[in-house]
Protein backbone atom coordinates (compact mmCIF):
# COMPACT_ATOMS: atom_id res chain seq x y z
CA UNK A 1 0.00 0.00 0.00
CA UNK A 2 1.66 3.21 -1.12
CA UNK A 3 1.76 6.35 1.59
CA UNK A 4 -0.26 9.38 1.83
CA UNK A 5 2.94 11.80 1.19
CA UNK A 6 2.79 14.55 3.11
CA UNK A 7 0.76 17.56 2.27
CA UNK A 8 2.39 21.14 3.64
CA UNK A 9 0.51 24.83 3.76
CA UNK A 10 3.42 27.25 3.16
CA UNK A 11 3.63 30.88 3.20
CA UNK A 12 4.49 32.17 -0.04
CA UNK A 13 6.27 34.89 1.74
CA UNK A 14 9.17 32.46 2.91
CA UNK A 15 10.34 32.53 -0.86
CA UNK A 16 9.46 36.34 -1.96
CA UNK A 17 10.44 38.29 1.46
CA UNK A 18 14.31 38.81 1.52
CA UNK A 19 15.56 38.40 5.19
CA UNK A 20 19.23 37.66 7.03
CA UNK A 21 19.64 38.75 10.66
CA UNK A 22 21.90 41.88 11.21
CA UNK A 23 22.50 41.31 14.83
CA UNK A 24 24.31 44.18 14.53
CA UNK A 25 21.90 46.17 14.14
CA UNK A 26 18.33 44.35 15.73
CA UNK A 27 21.12 43.28 19.30
CA UNK A 28 19.89 39.68 19.47
CA UNK A 29 15.93 41.19 19.42
CA UNK A 30 14.10 37.73 18.82
CA UNK A 31 16.06 36.58 22.01
CA UNK A 32 14.35 39.09 23.98
CA UNK A 33 10.86 40.15 22.79
CA UNK A 34 9.20 42.22 25.37
CA UNK A 35 5.86 40.31 26.74
CA UNK A 36 5.97 37.00 24.95
CA UNK A 37 6.34 33.77 26.02
CA UNK A 38 9.74 32.14 25.02
CA UNK A 39 10.49 29.95 22.00
CA UNK A 40 8.33 27.01 21.03
CA UNK A 41 9.36 23.89 22.17
CA UNK A 42 9.08 20.52 20.41
CA UNK A 43 8.32 17.90 23.70
CA UNK A 44 10.79 15.74 22.19
CA UNK A 45 13.43 18.73 22.75
CA UNK A 46 12.80 18.98 26.57
CA UNK A 47 15.40 16.31 27.62
CA UNK A 48 17.88 17.37 24.97
CA UNK A 49 17.55 20.54 26.38
CA UNK A 50 17.74 19.41 29.77
CA UNK A 51 21.28 17.30 28.93
CA UNK A 52 22.53 20.72 27.46
CA UNK A 53 21.40 23.07 30.27
CA UNK A 54 24.45 22.96 32.97
CA UNK A 55 26.31 23.92 29.81
CA UNK A 56 24.78 27.40 29.58
CA UNK A 57 25.24 28.66 33.20
CA UNK A 58 29.02 29.63 32.38
CA UNK A 59 27.16 32.60 30.06
CA UNK A 60 24.20 32.70 31.88
CA UNK A 61 23.40 35.76 34.64
CA UNK A 62 22.57 34.58 38.14
CA UNK A 63 19.18 35.85 37.49
CA UNK A 64 18.95 33.14 34.79
CA UNK A 65 20.21 30.32 35.95
CA UNK A 66 17.61 31.55 39.92
CA UNK A 67 14.59 31.10 37.29
CA UNK A 68 15.73 27.92 35.57
CA UNK A 69 16.90 26.45 39.50
CA UNK A 70 13.54 27.90 40.56
CA UNK A 71 11.37 27.67 37.92
CA UNK A 72 12.70 25.43 35.00
CA UNK A 73 13.59 26.41 31.74
CA UNK A 74 10.19 25.47 30.04
CA UNK A 75 6.68 26.43 30.52
CA UNK A 76 3.80 25.46 29.40
CA UNK A 77 0.96 27.37 28.29
CA UNK A 78 -2.26 26.06 26.17
CA UNK A 79 -1.17 22.69 26.05
CA UNK A 80 2.02 23.63 24.42
CA UNK A 81 5.83 24.33 25.93
CA UNK A 82 7.72 26.89 25.57
CA UNK A 83 11.34 28.49 26.93
CA UNK A 84 10.89 29.98 30.12
CA UNK A 85 11.43 33.93 30.28
CA UNK A 86 13.04 36.21 32.29
CA UNK A 87 9.80 38.46 33.47
CA UNK A 88 8.10 37.82 30.31
CA UNK A 89 11.14 39.03 27.97
CA UNK A 90 14.37 37.28 27.92
CA UNK A 91 14.59 34.18 27.13
CA UNK A 92 15.56 32.58 29.79
CA UNK A 93 19.03 30.79 27.87
CA UNK A 94 20.10 34.39 26.37
CA UNK A 95 23.13 36.17 27.74
CA UNK A 96 24.93 39.11 26.47
CA UNK A 97 27.89 39.50 24.69
CA UNK A 98 29.32 42.87 22.70
CA UNK A 99 26.28 44.31 23.76
CA UNK A 100 23.69 41.70 22.04
CA UNK A 101 21.59 39.37 22.91
CA UNK A 102 22.77 35.63 22.22
CA UNK A 103 21.92 32.07 23.06
CA UNK A 104 23.90 29.98 25.77
CA UNK A 105 22.82 26.78 24.44
CA UNK A 106 24.34 27.53 21.45
CA UNK A 107 27.49 29.02 22.26
CA UNK A 108 27.90 25.41 24.34
CA UNK A 109 27.51 23.48 20.94
CA UNK A 110 29.50 25.95 19.39
CA UNK A 111 32.36 24.64 22.06
CA UNK A 112 31.33 21.23 21.65
CA UNK A 113 30.25 21.28 25.40
CA UNK A 114 27.00 20.00 23.85
CA UNK A 115 25.17 18.08 21.08
CA UNK A 116 21.94 20.05 20.96
CA UNK A 117 22.40 23.11 19.30
CA UNK A 118 19.38 24.94 20.44
CA UNK A 119 15.39 24.73 19.67
CA UNK A 120 14.44 24.44 16.06
CA UNK A 121 11.99 26.73 16.70
CA UNK A 122 14.89 29.43 17.12
CA UNK A 123 16.79 28.34 14.05
CA UNK A 124 13.77 28.47 11.97
CA UNK A 125 12.82 32.03 13.07
CA UNK A 126 11.20 33.90 11.36
CA UNK A 127 9.33 30.74 10.12
CA UNK A 128 6.49 29.33 12.79
CA UNK A 129 5.42 25.99 12.60
CA UNK A 130 2.03 25.11 13.20
CA UNK A 131 -0.91 22.26 13.36
CA UNK A 132 -1.28 18.38 14.73
CA UNK A 133 1.15 17.31 11.86
CA UNK A 134 3.40 20.60 11.70
CA UNK A 135 2.74 20.89 8.33
CA UNK A 136 1.45 24.91 9.08
CA UNK A 137 4.77 26.79 7.78
CA UNK A 138 4.34 30.59 8.22
CA UNK A 139 6.47 33.64 8.28
CA UNK A 140 6.32 35.59 11.58
CA UNK A 141 6.70 39.29 10.95
CA UNK A 142 7.85 41.10 13.52
CA UNK A 143 8.88 44.92 13.70
CA UNK A 144 12.27 44.04 15.82
CA UNK A 145 13.09 42.43 12.31
CA UNK A 146 13.06 45.21 10.15
CA UNK A 147 17.50 45.52 9.73
CA UNK A 148 17.02 41.86 8.86
CA UNK A 149 14.66 42.60 5.77
CA UNK A 150 16.86 45.36 4.78
CA UNK A 151 19.81 43.20 4.65
CA UNK A 152 17.93 40.75 3.08
CA UNK A 153 17.23 43.28 -0.07
CA UNK A 154 21.01 43.91 0.15
CA UNK A 155 22.44 39.89 0.14
CA UNK A 156 18.86 38.97 -2.12
CA UNK A 157 18.86 35.87 0.67
CA UNK A 158 15.07 34.89 0.87
CA UNK A 159 13.87 33.43 4.27
CA UNK A 160 13.67 29.76 2.92
CA UNK A 161 17.19 30.18 1.90
CA UNK A 162 18.49 32.37 5.25
CA UNK A 163 16.72 29.64 7.13
CA UNK A 164 17.60 26.25 5.39
CA UNK A 165 19.61 24.70 8.03
CA UNK A 166 16.77 24.94 10.36
CA UNK A 167 14.03 23.20 7.15
CA UNK A 168 16.80 20.66 7.21
CA UNK A 169 16.49 19.83 10.62
CA UNK A 170 12.74 20.15 10.71
CA UNK A 171 11.69 18.65 7.81
CA UNK A 172 14.81 16.67 6.19
CA UNK A 173 16.53 16.78 3.05
CA UNK A 174 13.86 15.70 0.84
CA UNK A 175 11.92 18.54 1.64
CA UNK A 176 14.35 21.20 1.10
CA UNK A 177 15.15 19.40 -2.60
CA UNK A 178 11.03 19.08 -3.06
CA UNK A 179 10.28 22.44 -1.91
CA UNK A 180 13.14 24.92 -2.52
CA UNK A 181 12.90 25.33 -6.33
CA UNK A 182 9.64 27.04 -5.52
CA UNK A 183 10.25 30.70 -6.66
CA UNK A 184 8.12 33.75 -6.89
Amino acid sequence: MKEEKDFYRIDDRIYSVKFTCDIDICKGACCTLNGTLGAPLKEEEIDELRKAVEFTFEFLSPRNIEIIGKEGFYVTFEDKIFVNTVEDNDCVFSFYEDGAAKCSVQKAFSQGKTVFKKPVSCELFPIRVYGEKRNVIRYEKVYECDSALEKGMKTGTSIFDFTKSGIRREFGEEFIKEYSEIKY
